[in-house]
């Protein structure tokens, strides 16, 4: 399974949701960037993404984007292929 990647802050339902659908996907592992703890990272996901919101979610290289596309991306049948690499 592919490594994910996800920008998230403490307080986002947005994050919560994201990975929560990603638990039920088969990932065990989530590596987590709060950006409310260090707004240097916020810069670097703005840099990664051209987003300023969270989550921003990676799968492997791949930026998928927030929690609105990973559901997207999960209801097209997308998302499984995606993780397997």
């Amino acid at each position: 399974m592919r490594a994910v990647k996800m920008y998230t802050t403490q307080v986002c339902p947005y994050c919560v949701r994201a990975k929560s659908l990603l638990k039920q996907r088969g990932v065990d592992q989530i590596e987590e960037i709060r950006v409310d703890l260090d707004p240097a990272q916020r810069d670097s996901m703005i840099a990664l993404t051209g987003r300023r919101t969270v989550p921003q979610i990676f799968i492997g290289e791949t930026h998928v984007g927030g929690c609105d596309d990973l559901i997207a991306l999960d209801q097209k049948g997308a998302l499984q292929p995606l993780l397997a690499g």
